[in-house]
């Protein structure tokens, strides 16, 4: 299994980075065929990395704010204008559906009923229930983080490697069953010191001891994350790849 963080930035561009995306592409093909998140920006990210987006399959949603979700519109739209005939599935939290669409119809009047040569399929998450992806294991772990519906963090299970991806929340142990055992840990880290809704440097040095991942790597660093001592993490930048 290959990931690839294609966005690895927050909402705000903080440090010139993307919006989050990150590519997983399964032991059946070379192409990345699932996104987890795709900001805003994602379409500009993948082409800029050479990466078609016409050849996902899949996008895991983990929560329902525009630099996690903003993109899907655009993925659709794309496909649309591209002739796109592949169909895409959608999994997100509870009323991924009725938000697509408003979004798609607050940008782009008429969109979300558009004829199109392919099918755009939702489902929604099911806290700690697994949905098989191919070669892939998907399973969501309701996380805290307000975005007008449930927020889940992301786990990954493949034949050759696994994956835990945080989203956006602030502690919970959860996190601790999400990432267990896994090869590599996405996990955000916000800003420095405690802050409602996402995860800080500060707690997570206080419970990093707990985590049985074997790799974890930071993602979705605010500037004052940024401008922090962060000499005794790995971070993640855009076009990273890890090879599980």
């Amino acid at each position: 299994m290959r990931v690839r963080v294609v966005g690895s930035g927050d909402a705000f561009g903080s440090g010139g980075r993307f919006q989050t995306c990150i590519a997983v592409t399964d032991d059946s093909g070379s192409r990345p065929r699932v996104l987890l998140d795709c900001g805003a920006t994602s379409l500009t990210a993948m082409r800029q990395q050479q990466l078609d987006p016409n050849e996902i399959d899949t996008v895991l949603v983990s929560h329902l704010h525009g630099d996690h979700f903003g993109g899907v519109p655009f993925l659709v739209l794309d496909g649309q204008f591209r002739r796109r005939t592949r169909d895409l599935t959608v999994i997100g939290p509870p009323s991924t559906r009725s938000r697509l669409d408003q979004v798609m119809e607050a940008m782009f009047p008429g969109s979300s009923t558009a004829p199109r040569r392919f099918a755009v399929h939702v489902a929604e998450h099911v806290d700690g229930r697994a949905v098989e992806l191919a070669s892939l294991r998907v399973t969501p772990f309701e996380v805290r983080h307000a975005s007008g519906a449930p927020a889940y963090a992301l786990r990954v299970d493949g034949p050759s490697g696994s994956l835990a991806y945080s989203g956006d929340t602030e502690w919970t142990d959860g996190l601790l069953d999400a990432a267990r055992d896994v090869d590599l840990f996405l996990c955000e880290g916000y800003s420095p010191a405690p802050i409602r809704w996402h995860l800080d440097l500060t707690t997570l040095s206080n419970h990093r001891d707990r985590f049985t991942c074997r790799q974890l790597v930071l993602t979705h660093l605010s500037p004052t994350a940024l401008a922090s001592d962060l000499a005794n993490w790995q971070v993640a930048y855009d076009g990273v790849q890890f090879d599980l």
